[in-house]
């Protein structure tokens, strides 16, 4: 069993809070915008496991360490994790195809700053966007997720939120 914490568009932002409840995680997911690298850099001393993928704002350093997508496995859990990804029945035009040919069970994107999960009935896969953690933007509460794998299993799914 993997315990995780998603979070995406920090934008160069970071506070203990966060840090503290990577502290708590398996692995730490960072689904793009992370901004400075020091973000980043926070983020890998907190946890044993850090994923990130880069986002639109993103400058050469975070794109020379981060892909824009990484696809893996978590137990048995196919993931897809990019930064500007849509979500069912609007996935963005530069993924939809590969999405419909070659589905994950766990498809994770952030840009939006907009909280969402929901389910794929026709792909099968279950879609997560955790928000945006950071204090840039239209958004008025902060938000990220956590959840558990456990072999092909997604458990125990809490969204986590701070005031701004």
């Amino acid at each position: 069993m993997r315990k995780i914490l998603l979070l995406s568009d920090t934008h160069s932002y970071m506070d203990e809070r966060i840090l503290d409840y990577a502290s708590q995680a398996d692995e730490v997911w960072h689904a793009g915008d992370i901004g400075d690298p020091k973000v980043s850099d926070a983020l890998k001393e907190a946890a044993p496991v850090f994923r990130a993928v880069y986002g639109n704002i993103d400058g050469t350093e975070i794109r020379k360490e981060f892909p824009l997508h990484q696809r893996f496995y978590c137990e048995k859990v196919t993931v897809w994790m990019t930064h500007i990804g849509g979500y069912p029945g609007r996935y963005a035009p530069s993924i939809r195809e590969l999405i419909q040919k070659n589905p994950p069970r766990l498809f994770i994107c952030g840009h939006s700053h907009i909280l969402k999960v929901m389910n794929d009935k026709k792909l099968h896969l279950l879609h997560m966007n955790p928000g945006a953690i950071g204090i840039y933007g239209f958004h008025k509460v902060r938000t990220m997720l956590r959840f558990e794998i456990d072999g092909s299993q997604i458990l125990n799914l809490e969204v986590v939120e701070f005031q701004r």
